[in-house]
């Protein structure tokens, strides 16, 4: 879902960057789906170096950056920014599924103690990476949609929450109008 509503939004956008972008998914599929020049950050060298052999032999043309959420992004530079970020509470660890706890990297998973930690960082700083009206797509974490919104209400405009198929909340899209 949250390449769906992505891929509705690259029509407009020329550069889009997915930060955390893990094995390379999301970018790997808007950079084969859309026009888009597609930017991808992950603090894990190891996740970038996968990533990147992803796109190779998938033959997608992502630009892989190691930084810290948008650390490396220039000022202005997106017209899209798209995360699946970390939002698992450090607390609910034990009641994950034993195959991700166990073989999920810690870093892809937990934000801090509340889940909502990446969210925030996203909200304060996505706003510098992007051009004027420039949008953000992030998945949400279960029962996350309502504080995700109520964060980003002030700064951004046109926020869509879209379920998945069971009806859950779990893709959030706004637009940022400085």
């Amino acid at each position: 879902h949250v390449v769906e509503t992505a891929l509705a939004l690259c029509d407009a956008a020329t550069r889009v960057v997915d930060i955390g972008c893990g094995s390379g998914a999301i970018a790997v599929t808007l950079a084969l789906e859309s026009a888009a020049e597609v930017w991808a950050t992950d603090i894990s060298l190891e996740a970038i170096t996968l990533a990147s052999a992803n796109a190779r032999r998938l033959g997608a043309r992502v630009n892989f950056v190691a930084c810290d959420l948008l650390a490396a992004v220039p000022d202005g530079s997106m017209d899209l920014v798209v995360s699946n970020p970390p939002y698992v509470p450090e607390g609910e660890a034990a009641g994950l599924a034993r195959e991700i706890r166990e073989h999920e990297p810690p870093v892809a998973l937990y934000a801090g103690p509340t889940g909502l930690e990446i969210y925030r960082r996203l909200e304060r700083d996505a706003p510098r990476a992007l051009k004027p009206g420039g949008s953000m797509v992030l998945e949400l974490g279960f029962k996350m949609a309502g504080p995700v919104e109520r964060m980003f209400s002030a700064r951004w405009r046109d926020i869509r929450i879209t379920p998945d198929l069971a009806g859950i909340p779990r893709v959030f899209s706004a637009r940022f109008v400085p």
